[in-house]
């Protein structure tokens, strides 16, 4: 498998990867939902080439991830805002932060945290079951050949349907 065939694979997580499996991606991701949406403000705070930034601005626009919104016409100055299929990105971003904060975090503990706003306290993502709402773990859950599989793209341990 190579990086650039990503998208080819039969695979969602290959798939998704071939959009915002880089580190420079997901950075800008981070400061999207940060309420950051001008070129120069992720520059500045990523400190990132213009150029690596104009490809992954470009790339994850064409991907539907990001619209571009123009904020004034005279001169012509647009944004990034977060679609939909951005936004539905937020629950893997935390999923992310939230391993980091247990084993990447100084000892000071990490450096943000989220606060729910409908209760106001600091929260951790649970991932639970969308059909009994029990929380569940790697160990709580069993794979199985879903519509979209290719007898060429199962493991040997995943069952069919």
């Amino acid at each position: 498998m190579r990086w650039e065939d990503l998208d080819r694979e039969n695979c969602s997580l290959a798939r998704t990867l071939s959009v915002v499996g880089d580190r420079w991606t997901l950075m800008v991701l981070r400061e999207c939902f940060l309420g950051q949406r001008r070129f120069e403000q992720f520059e500045g705070r990523l400190g990132i080439a213009r150029h690596v930034l104009a490809d992954r601005l470009k790339k994850l626009t064409e991907a539907g991830v990001l619209a571009r919104t123009a904020y004034q016409e005279r001169p012509r100055r647009e944004e990034y805002r977060l679609t939909e299929k951005g936004r539905d990105l937020h629950a893997a971003m935390l999923a992310l932060i939230q391993w980091g904060d247990k084993y990447m975090a100084g000892e000071e503990g990490p450096p943000i945290e989220r606060v729910h706003k409908a209760c106001g306290h600091v929260m951790e993502t649970v991932p639970v079951c969308s059909e009994c709402g029990e929380p569940v773990s790697a160990r709580d859950v069993v794979v199985r050949a879903g519509p979209g599989a290719g007898e060429d793209t199962l493991p040997r341990n995943v069952r069919g349907r």
